[in-house]
């Protein structure tokens, strides 16, 4: 199983090993818009999903901390997200910044099948919900792409435009999935039109209003071409 390393706010380094791992999709906090979206996304081939928000099920092999994906095609991209993770002990929960790497062309086929397919990186900054719970949707969230060297503001807003780590904890709960060990990233905000998604490299950064930061950043390596 992996284990991630979190450099915990007024706790210390903790190592949780993960043994369950759920991204949360199609999970802005206003629904309405959240549909509408939806219906965008079907226009261009993506599956509408049966529900919403949703819930995808991922291996755990796909949690990384590390700097670097390797990807088989041009067309794959992050997301900003923040992951809430379950320790060892339940009541101690923690949060951090995450991004969601993801096969966009797989996605015209299925999004579970495009999220199953890439990593979610973690960054090593986090803060305990316990902590944090009341002040979270002050947060920013933003995420950065670099192509050709040059970086450019990609995502900018915050938690609050997000449904909560309360509404996913509690989601878990009643569904008995909130184990030790369980990680669940949050979904993503919107992007800023015009900036080239298919990126270089990102950098996902969830600040609190303090001047914590936690933050993920990695390079997207492109696979030589199949023999086949």
């Amino acid at each position: 199983m992996p284990v991630v390393e979190l450099h915990v706010l007024g706790v210390g380094v903790r190592q949780v090993e993960i043994n369950w791992v759920f991204n949360g999709g199609y999970a802005g906090r206003d629904q309405a818009q959240v549909q509408h979206h939806v219906d965008e996304l079907a226009e261009l081939g993506v599956p509408a999903p049966s529900r919403v928000p949703s819930l995808y099920p991922l291996s755990n092999l796909l949690v990384s901390q590390g700097n670097s994906v390797q990807a088989p095609h041009q067309r794959t991209s992050g997301e900003a997200e923040w992951a809430v993770i379950i320790a060892d002990d339940p009541s101690e929960v923690y949060v951090v910044a995450a991004c969601d790497h993801t096969d966009r062309a797989l996605e015209t086929h299925g999004v579970a099948w495009s999220k199953q397919s890439a990593p979610d990186f973690l960054g090593t900054v986090a803060w305990r919900w316990a902590d944090v719970e009341d002040q979270f949707d002050d947060f920013t969230l933003k995420a950065w792409v670099t192509n050709e060297g040059v970086e450019q503001l990609i995502q900018d807003g915050s938690p609050a435009q997000l449904l909560s780590p309360a509404y996913w904890l509690d989601a878990l709960r009643r569904a008995d999935l909130a184990r030790p060990g369980t990680m669940l990233m949050s979904g993503t905000i919107p992007m800023i039109d015009g900036i080239d998604q298919f990126a270089d490299g990102w950098r996902v950064e969830l600040a609190d209003s303090h001047g914590n930061v936690s933050r993920t950043a990695y390079s997207v390596q492109q696979l030589a071409p199949a023999w086949d």
